[in-house]
């Protein structure tokens, strides 16, 4: 077992500054995103280690990646591993590329002068795509 100087951390001390409660960390665990080592008495004990493994989750849950997408991200010899990475990194585009038409219609509404902002054309291109399914 690792020394606790290695592990410094408790769950509460690791929750408190993610600002998680502490039951996330314990529900990673048990879909197995973190193994935790255990101290003497059974607690669990965070080193740098598992505190950048919750980092990598954070931010991959903030992407939009699934649990079960993030479990093959930390896996590098999980089967099917390029195959998700890839799907995930095609919604990235996709997401932003919704994003991107999205600002680019705000930024309009904020100069134009149409008093009904649907009416105007140039707006209103803004959904062409959406409307094309009609």
């Amino acid at each position: 077992m690792k020394s606790s100087a290695e592990h410094p951390w408790s769950v509460g001390d690791v929750a408190a500054r993610f600002e998680l409660p502490t039951n996330v960390l314990r529900h990673w665990e048990s879909v197995g995103l973190l193994q935790p080592p255990r101290d003497s008495a059974g607690r669990r004990r965070y080193g740098e280690d598992e505190v950048v493994r919750i980092a990598v989750i954070q931010r991959s849950k903030a992407a939009g990646m699934t649990l079960e997408q993030i479990a093959v991200l930390l896996d590098d010899g999980s089967a099917g591993r390029h195959q998700v990475l890839q799907q995930h990194l095609d919604d990235l585009d996709r997401r932003m590329e919704e994003m991107r038409r999205s600002r680019e219609m705000t930024e309009h509404a904020m100069g134009c002068r149409a008093h009904d902002i649907a009416t105007c054309p140039r707006f209103r291109a803004g959904v062409d795509d959406v409307l094309a399914r009609f």
